[in-house]
């Protein structure tokens, strides 16, 4: 017999009372007690999403009432259990405990998970950083939505609500999806962007991920001739809104809430939106440029990579600086020089090798493998990592000088890039004569 408590509860009440059943189960890769809490389905509904209840998520990154917690996306994840992972942003002190409320089908009842908080290694020192909110996925349910709150009891119908993605499985739409994250700071380099994008078309990219703070309203234009053109997709980031962001990568440099515009949670987020839809992810900026120099183009480098380095699944690629302070007078093109940016053809000097200093890498991943990466590495993973030879491929990374007393007769000429110069001349043009000029 179950206590009801004062004696004017009525039987009624007892019996609603006695229908929520709670229990709890210990799962050996979360470490941490997952609760499970059963409510009566609310309403009735003719599909699955009008069965779960909260306010759906509008928004690219979103508050919780607790102010320390910042959702990006949830994702499935069944690589070694069935888990929702969820992609966001906490304090990495004040947020102690957060718990997943998952609606599950067909029938619409929530059942309340405890989450385990993995604040990613790569925070430099700032409070706040890229965390992945993990919880076990009941049994017997089948979650749509997850619901994330800081407490296991509450209304759920003030909770913002999110489609778990990734349920479904998929066939690869696209070999190569290139992540760049963040775009800030009114990004007017529109010359240097186009140019980036024609060489990832080049060397085989099909879709162009854009994480966008801010840009320009020239650059608002291109942006927009390649969405309609189906390469870009452009995210929302709208970090600055939520909190003080810093343009530098370490706390020491810049005493704010997060580093480089949240860039890590928008790359592990893209990696997670693209883990079933591309073969490949690529990271890196859009100022850089992986250039193969013994293939002609990705897609064979990748293959040949792989062959020799069965079941790596991350690919790490050399930085290296072609600084904009040094140009040729080749390929200056004259209806180019009206075109806010760099003319990356006119750079083709890299900075040497310094010994005392470590070259930052960027890289091509298998998505599948990766648990979470960092900016120049990956953090977890299943797969093997290997530093792919300067011989086979390097960064192209055209940008102000690391080295700038260098004189120019100290620097390395290396015309790679002009392997491509008669497409991608034809390819930039098509698209400033559409956008800009």
């Amino acid at each position: 017999m179950i206590h009801c408590g004062k004696k004017n509860i009525s039987v009624f009440a007892c019996i609603i009372v006695t229908s929520i059943l709670i229990c709890s189960w210990k799962h050996p890769q979360l470490q941490s007690n997952i609760t499970r809490k059963t409510f009566p389905q609310a309403t009735t509904a003719s599909t699955p999403d009008q069965l779960c209840r909260g306010k759906p998520a509008q928004n690219a990154i979103t508050a919780l009432k607790d102010s320390k917690t910042f959702i990006i996306a949830p994702y499935f994840d069944d690589r070694e259990s069935k888990v929702t992972r969820v992609i966001g942003i906490v304090h990495h002190e004040d947020v102690k405990e957060l718990y997943c409320w998952f609606c599950c089908q067909p029938h619409g009842k929530i059942y309340v998970s405890k989450a385990k908080i993995d604040v990613h290694s790569d925070r430099f020192e700032f409070p706040y950083g890229a965390a992945d909110i993990v919880c076990l996925e009941p049994e017997n349910c089948d979650p749509t939505h997850v619901s994330i709150h800081q407490f296991p009891h509450g209304n759920i119908d003030e909770l913002p609500r999110f489609e778990i993605k990734n349920r479904k499985a998929e066939t690869f739409s696209v070999d190569f999806t290139v992540c760049i994250s963040a775009m800030f700071g009114n990004y007017n380099n529109v010359l240097q962007f186009i140019q980036s994008m024609e060489m990832y078309k080049i060397l085989g990219v099909q879709k162009v991920v854009i994480y966008k703070n801010n840009c320009s309203h020239l650059m608002e234009k291109v942006l927009k001739f390649y969405v309609e053109e189906g390469t870009v997709e452009v995210i929302p980031w709208p970090i600055s809104s939520h909190l003080k962001v810093s343009s530098k990568w370490h706390f020491s440099m810049d005493a704010k809430d997060i580093g480089y515009y949240g860039q890590i949670t928008a790359l592990n987020d893209c990696v997670y939106r693209n883990m079933h839809k591309s073969k490949f992810v690529v990271l890196n900026d859009a100022d850089e440029i992986i250039l193969p120099r013994k293939h002609p183009d990705w897609k064979t480098m990748m293959h040949n990579l792989q062959e020799q380095n069965p079941g790596t699944g991350i690919f790490l690629f050399e930085n290296h600086i072609f600084p904009e302070t040094v140009s040729t007078q080749t390929f200056n093109i004259s209806t180019w020089n009206t075109v806010p940016g760099i003319n990356i053809l006119q750079h083709v000097h890299r900075e040497p090798d310094r010994k005392e200093v470590f070259n930052p890498r960027k890289m091509i991943v298998d998505p599948r493998k990766v648990i979470q990466t960092s900016v120049h590495s990956v953090l977890q993973s299943y797969g093997n990592s290997v530093n792919v030879p300067m011989d086979v491929a390097l960064v192209y990374h055209c940008r102000l000088p690391l080295q700038g007393n260098l004189p120019r007769e100290s620097l390395i000429r290396d015309t790679t890039l002009w392997r491509y110069n008669s497409s991608l001349i034809t390819n930039v043009n098509k698209v400033l004569n559409q956008t800009v000029l």
